[in-house]
């Protein structure tokens, strides 16, 4: 084993959970402690990890005006490709109808229904009222307000502020090697938690709702080969395939523990050490992609609400579609990088558009495995933009001749 090397490993133990799962069934949960036990590694660095190396990425950019650029050509690409992600959502969903032909019963079981922020709420909660608080609870939005806030005044303060600015750098350096330790365990941890979810789940309750499995999937799948392929190729100067296996082993963990901000560690050593991007560019849109990159979680609303539509038999009209393209776009935006987020903004889009919100029982089902797909597509698109920022940043310095590690002629 310690001769292959990382993406070899997890993939292996990706295909032995899933081969467990199937033959053991829920007996498999006596794995599930190595899952957790991983999965508490990664959110011990996570916190400082973000903290650190997105203040030091905001204060090696040296000026506000470059922060600027960065951040506003970060922001219009995650807002373009969230847009083209739900019109790919919404395009397969209408032709795999998926919410057809589907008999089930809803639970009778009531449910206290969850309390829905408002928009207003919603943008206020990136401004902490406590900060310590916020990294307590490790809260990712609040975190990268939090280190852009620092980092700004860092840079303001200039030569005084060189000591605090060096103590995250330096701190930033200890929570690469850390992460680099933890991966070593990796195919372990994803062992113990794929396989219990494999065998958890059995055929009654698959194949009814195959198809929205399918829908989901398909579309993310097209968001992978097309738009960021034509991403990566175009605007990255990067061959697509050396781009999927360089982000190969981030992409494989999203998809097995369906966190965002859990990723976050692997998706930065990937996109550094793997497709040459630099930690300034990296350490900063990664950061803010794990809380304002949504594109799997976009492909899903759409999916989620076309399938409710269906499923109580509702046409929906014209400025009702408008309707949840405009809203999948804001609540992808506010999407927490955790597993379950997807519901609550479902929430959200459905009383958007005046559907039953007992159709989210039904999902609820299989929402643990439409979430795998949909974070592992949150997280490779954050690795684009962060490949075509990086691209951006190398041809404004240098025009026609920024060479990077898988450029393409």
């Amino acid at each position: 084993m310690k001769k292959m090397n990382m993406l070899s490993q997890i993939f292996i133990a990706f295909v032995l959970a899933i081969i467990f799962g199937i033959i053991f069934g829920p007996r498999m949960e006596i794995v599930q402690p190595l899952g957790d036990l991983f999965l508490r590694l990664i959110q011990f660095i996570v916190v400082p990890l973000v903290l650190a190396s997105l203040i030091t990425g905001i204060t090696s950019l040296n000026n506000g005006k470059k922060l600027l650029s960065i951040g506003g050509k970060t922001i219009s690409y995650f807002l373009v490709t969230t847009l083209v992600a739900i019109m790919i959502g919404l395009t397969v969903a209408f032709i795999i109808s998926p919410g057809e032909g589907v008999n089930l019963e809803l639970p009778t079981e009531e449910t206290e229904p969850a309390e829905i922020p408002s928009m207003v709420d919603t943008i206020l909660n990136f401004v902490p009222i406590n900060p310590f608080e916020s990294l307590t609870t490790g809260n990712i939005i609040q975190i990268v307000f939090i280190a852009i806030a620092f980092g700004i005044a860092i840079i303001a303060v200039g030569e005084k502020a060189k000591p605090l600015a060096d103590f995250f750098e330096a701190l930033a350096e200890v929570m690469y090697k850390l992460t680099g330790i933890i991966m070593k365990v990796a195919p372990i941890g994803i062992f113990g938690i794929l396989a219990p979810i494999v065998g958890s789940y059995g055929l009654s309750i698959l194949i009814p709702l195959l198809k929205i499995i399918l829908a989901v999937a398909i579309a993310c799948v097209l968001q992978l080969l097309v738009t960021y392929s034509i991403a990566v190729r175009a605007f990255g100067k990067m061959s697509p395939i050396t781009f999927y296996r360089g982000i190969a082993p981030a992409a494989i963990f999203a998809f097995s523990t369906a966190s965002s901000a859990g990723t976050l560690p692997i998706t930065l050593k990937n996109t550094e050490e793997n497709l040459g991007v630099s930690k300034e560019i990296s350490s900063f849109v990664l950061a803010l992609g794990a809380t304002m990159n949504s594109d799997g979680a976009a492909i899903y609303q759409a999916v989620a609400v076309i399938f409710i539509a269906q499923f109580f038999n509702i046409e929906l009209s014209f400025i009702q579609i408008l309707t949840v393209i405009f809203m999948a776009v804001v609540v992808s935006i506010g999407a927490a990088g955790v597993p379950g987020a997807g519901l609550i903004m479902l929430t959200m889009v459905l009383q958007a558009v005046n559907l039953p919100l007992e159709g989210i029982a039904i999902i609820a089902a299989v929402d643990r495995i439409l979430d795998m797909f949909r974070t592992s597509t949150n997280v490779i698109g954050d690795a684009t933009a962060a490949v075509v920022v990086q691209q951006w940043e190398d041809k404004r310095k240098k025009p026609g001749n920024a060479k990077r590690v898988g450029n393409v002629s």
